[in-house]
């Protein structure tokens, strides 16, 4: 009985290791970005009713020579939006001014524009159907 376990223990790590190998890499490269202190904190949603509330994968990145790159690996296919910010002050939070107008260059997948408000999820949204995606930001 102890071996028939061990067996299906390996079997189902070998099955969830395969699983994820199935993923596809999303490759954002952020450019324009005038300063580089603080960094780029980057937000990955897979859905509308998520969007700019709950990221599916977040990451924060340096930020060399006015450029920056971020990467999701093993993101299941379908579709999905980036939305990101430069967080100049390095304080973990999107500053904004008493109108609620973001003082830190703000951007998103697609380059969908802010006007009056944030993108928009349709702006915004792109579907990955290949290994690897890329998006090339500019703020």
């Amino acid at each position: 009985m102890k071996n028939i376990v061990t067996i299906l223990l390996i079997l189902w790590a070998v099955g969830a290791t395969a699983q994820e190998n199935n993923g596809v890499t999303i490759e954002i490269e952020i450019t324009n970005i005038e300063s580089s202190e603080g960094k780029i904190l980057v937000g990955l949603y897979d859905s509308d009713d998520n969007w700019l509330k709950k990221p599916f994968k977040a990451v924060s990145v340096k930020i060399e020579n006015g450029k920056s790159k971020a990467r999701f690996d093993d993101v299941p296919k379908g579709v999905y939006a980036v939305s990101l910010y430069h967080d100049e002050n390095d304080n973990g939070e999107l500053d904004t001014n008493f109108l609620g107008i973001p003082k830190e260059d703000t951007g998103a997948s697609n380059n969908a524009p802010a006007n009056f408000g944030p993108p928009t999820w349709e702006d915004a949204k792109f579907e990955i159907t290949e290994k690897i995606k890329k998006q090339t930001i500019k703020l």
